[in-house]
């Protein structure tokens, strides 16, 4: 039953990432924000990238808090919610079923998270209102 039980889990899970597609912002230099595609992509995420020099623009009208910003933003194609920064896959995952949560951020440019390093386990990921949304 349990063994049931988590497969449907997971393949609900990576039912809802492989619907799903990310528009990327980013700047034309910063690699570690390809890296971070390269971890949604592994995940099962479609992702279109646009190079920008103007990101910082991008941000403001998407609305992210200039206190939560990283080197890179992306939008949830199906929902409009954004992902700001190097937020793990399965934070993306669990922002598509809080419908109610306009984004989540990884703040900077943390050490312990994709396309910076390894996850460890530690790494907080906040809502818009800076509030905590998930630990990974």
């Amino acid at each position: 039953m349990k063994k049931t039980f988590a497969l449907l889990v997971l393949s609900g899970i990576f039912g809802i990432a492989s619907a799903s597609s990310l528009t990327v912002y980013h700047d034309p230099n910063c690699g570690c924000c390809e890296g971070w595609a390269e971890h949604m992509r592994e995940s099962g995420l479609e992702i279109k990238t646009v190079k920008t020099n103007q990101i910082w623009t991008v941000k403001e009208r998407l609305g992210v808090p200039e206190e939560l910003s990283s080197c890179h933003t992306a939008v949830l194609d199906e929902t409009g919610q954004i992902v700001e920064g190097h937020v793990p896959a399965n934070v993306v995952t669990k922002l598509l079923n809080s419908s109610s949560t306009k984004g989540v951020a990884a703040p900077g440019m943390p050490l312990n998270s994709p396309g910076m390093g390894e996850l460890d386990g530690n790494l907080v990921t906040v809502d818009f209102q800076g509030r905590p949304f998930s630990r990974d």
